[in-house]
């Protein structure tokens, strides 16, 4: 049995578009909403709609940083068990959310 070769790409190695695949983005672009054949999609539920998860799959991109925390605070985390930068970030996370609500 032959194995599938799985290929992945992040979003700056993806192969360059041809001039034919522009040309059909540019097409497709070009044609209005009312134009666009949606008959083999099924419509959502009012139930479907309420139940809806925004960003359920969204990962935010990472990057490594140096920063100075004081010292009792780290200890506080760290004293959490393991993933303390994980929980770190995640009131980060929560404070920055609140701040823009």
């Amino acid at each position: 049995m032959k194995k599938a070769k799985i290929v992945r790409h992040a979003l700056n190695t993806l192969p360059p578009l041809t001039a034919r695949e522009r040309t059909q983005l540019k097409a497709l672009a070009a044609k209005p909403d009312r134009a666009i054949d949606l008959s083999d999609i099924p419509p959502l539920t009012d139930a479907q709609l309420r139940s809806a998860v925004r960003g359920r799959f969204y990962k935010p991109v990472k990057r490594q940083i140096t920063a100075r925390v004081d010292a009792d605070v780290l200890e506080w985390l760290k004293s959490q068990g393991k993933g303390y930068q994980s929980r770190l970030n995640a009131i980060l996370r929560r404070e920055m959310l609140s701040s823009l609500k």
